[in-house]
């Protein structure tokens, strides 16, 4: 089923795996710093179960698994700056984004809604003047409950000023089409982190940002 543009009033975009190609980044970031502390062989993190997720949420069964001798706060601090010099060698903003972005963001409202901490949506959005483009930025940070929940669109939405149903959110990771579908929005799933199966509960599912534009111009 194809959306109707003209029922949206905004686009919500994710951020890791629809603005910048950063899972494979944050998984190398993981187990550097999981090395460090002696678990590079012995983890048990399965990433792709994590997609969409936030870092705390990782960080968090892994301490409930392991109880390693560092903290939670200083994890996510090691994480997040190994993190931050992998995105700035790399600048891995998806090819097409930035263009349809420039074609978007003179029409509608457009957001940022990811599941990463502050200090990792900045480092992002300061590659390429990203920041210019978005209205409001929300991090997993600003709300109770991480996708799935659907906490994340919805304050996204009550700080665009604009009714959920009336919101296009753009995923590739089935927590996140859960957590957009949950708010009550229509959700676009791109094929960038997930095969095209596993995103079955969008409203549709596109594999290239020209596909994409085309449902949303």
């Amino acid at each position: 089923m194809k959306p109707s543009k003209r029922t949206f009033q905004a686009f919500i975009f994710d951020m890791d795996g629809v603005v910048v190609d950063s899972e494979p980044l944050h998984e190398q970031a993981f187990l550097e710093v999981l090395g460090e502390i002696g678990f590079g062989r012995t983890h048990g993190i399965d990433f792709p179960a994590y997609y969409g997720k936030s870092d705390l949420v990782v960080w968090r069964d892994f301490i409930a698994r392991h109880h390693p001798a560092q903290s939670l706060e200083e994890l996510l601090r090691r994480k997040e700056e190994k993190f931050g010099v992998l995105l700035r060698q790399e600048e891995p903003i998806f090819p097409g984004l930035l263009e349809l972005l420039t074609r978007l963001s003179p029409r509608y409202p457009l957001a940022l809604a990811s599941g990463s901490r502050h200090a990792t949506i900045n480092a992002v959005l300061a590659m390429r003047g990203l920041r210019r483009f978005f209205r409001v930025v929300v991090s997993s940070e600003d709300v109770a409950h991480g996708k799935p929940a659907p906490d994340i669109f919805l304050r996204t939405a009550e700080l665009l000023e604009v009714a959920p149903n009336e919101c296009c959110v753009i995923e590739d990771s089935d927590a996140g089409v859960e957590a957009a579908l949950a708010a009550g929005m229509t959700v676009i799933a791109i094929t960038n982190t997930l095969p095209a199966e596993k995103l079955s509960r969008a409203t549709s599912v596109v594999a290239t940002y020209a596909e994409l534009e085309q449902l949303l111009l």
